[in-house]
């Protein structure tokens, strides 16, 4: 199998434009839009976005080769650059044949021209605004979605706006090319946790892998004693052990963490969601209830691993991590009228990157309404902006 796509760049495919009657009537206006094409490629690179730059269109037949070249690169992302008046015809083919989200931005050289000193040609590369009416126009009759960003070359206003889309586009991509893992079973009478697995592909794209829970019991038990000390030594780096837990206990989670990182690597998951109930402390039992550490490590790495067959959650958590917010399965559970307070948590995998101190890890000898025993995670989610 291929590596997990979690940490797949964004692909962001690039056209920049204008008007070639334009050209031989003003002959530096050319040059000064490539070079205002050129920033634009080194300010989308730095977004850590792998850039498909297939150049300057000047007429509908180099806007019908740059849409071939572009719907074969197969981005996340489309960003139509407006440098100055150009005809819808040259960008609507590219946004047709695509199959992907398209972002149209205007930025002008600066933020204002020298009305004084200006001539034609030097207003012209001022005129991205121009066809932008066009461009909005055409693309609704022709069925095309589409954002737009106005500003300038170098207007940290506009360049936020069009980070978010890049972020944005990441997450598409991930979804777009992601191998979800849902191992298991449904937890006996969660009709709301049923998910049509068809469903995923069909709004989200991807694809969802059926496991079983033998999946992850040959790869368990035969993990080397190396690999379970390594992950000994991460678990303690990573979490403060709470005096109730059983080594025993500890070193059996550590054991399961080894088989989920050789279970993601070898179905090369992006993401997983797991339930098995077990019974009377066979070895499916156990499996199921060992998961928890290993399960948060998971989703520290970014590969968001949650219980419960809670396949929603675990895709709302590749989002949110995407778009670097992070996220954790998290409940509604009790009110507290006194306070105003509506108090969540969750029992079970979390995710160490949003807490606000070291999560604690904790031996539970019950696991309330679910079979078998062993360790758990406790944290204080990290406050901030919601």
């Amino acid at each position: 199998m291929n590596a997990s796509t979690t940490a797949r760049r964004s692909r962001i495919g690039l056209v920049s434009g204008g008007l070639g009657a334009y050209w031989p009537q003003f002959p530096g206006l050319l040059p000064q839009l490539k070079l205002s094409a050129r920033r634009v490629t080194e300010r989308l690179a730095a977004f850590d976005a792998e850039v498909v730059d297939v150049g300057f269109v000047s007429d509908a037949e180099e806007g019908a080769a740059a849409a071939e070249k572009l719907r074969a690169a197969d981005c996340d992302l489309i960003v139509g650059f407006l440098t100055t008046y150009m005809t819808a015809t040259m960008l609507v083919p590219v946004a047709q044949r695509s199959g992907a989200p398209v972002l149209l931005i205007n930025l002008q050289p600066t933020e204002a021209m020298d009305h004084a000193t200006f001539g034609t040609g030097e207003w012209l590369a001022y005129c991205g605004a121009c066809p932008l009416p066009e461009m909005a126009n055409a693309f609704e009759r022709v069925g095309v979605p589409f954002r737009s960003v106005s500003g300038h070359l170098e207007d940290e206003r506009a360049w936020e706006r069009i980070g978010r889309w890049i972020r944005a586009a990441g997450v598409r991509g991930a979804l777009r090319k992601g191998r979800h893992g849902l191992m298991g079973h449904l937890y006996p009478g969660m009709y709301d946790v049923s998910t049509d697995l068809t469903m995923v592909p069909a709004n989200l794209g991807g694809h969802v892998e059926v496991l079983e829970f033998d999946d992850l019991r040959v790869r368990a038990p035969g993990a080397g004693e190396t690999a379970v000390a390594a992950k000994l030594a991460e678990t303690r780096a990573a979490f403060e052990i709470a005096e109730s837990v059983v080594e025993e206990d500890l070193v059996w989670a550590a054991r399961v963490a080894v088989g989920l990182d050789r279970l993601v690597d070898d179905f090369a998951l992006d993401s997983l969601a797991y339930y098995h109930r077990g019974l009377e402390g066979e070895i499916h039992e156990r499996l199921g209830a060992g998961m928890i550490l290993g399960s948060s490590l998971l989703t520290a790495r970014g590969i968001p691993a949650c219980g419960e067959y809670e396949l929603r959650t675990s895709l709302a958590m590749l989002i949110t991590g995407r778009l670097g917010a992070g996220g954790t399965f998290t409940e509604l559970q009790a009110l507290n009228f006194r306070d105003g307070v509506v108090e969540m948590g969750h029992d079970g995998p979390a995710n160490p990157t949003v807490c606000a101190r070291r999560p604690v890890l904790r031996g539970l000898g019950v696991y309330h309404g679910k079979r078998g025993w062993g360790v758990s995670v406790e944290c204080d989610v990290r406050r901030g902006p919601v």
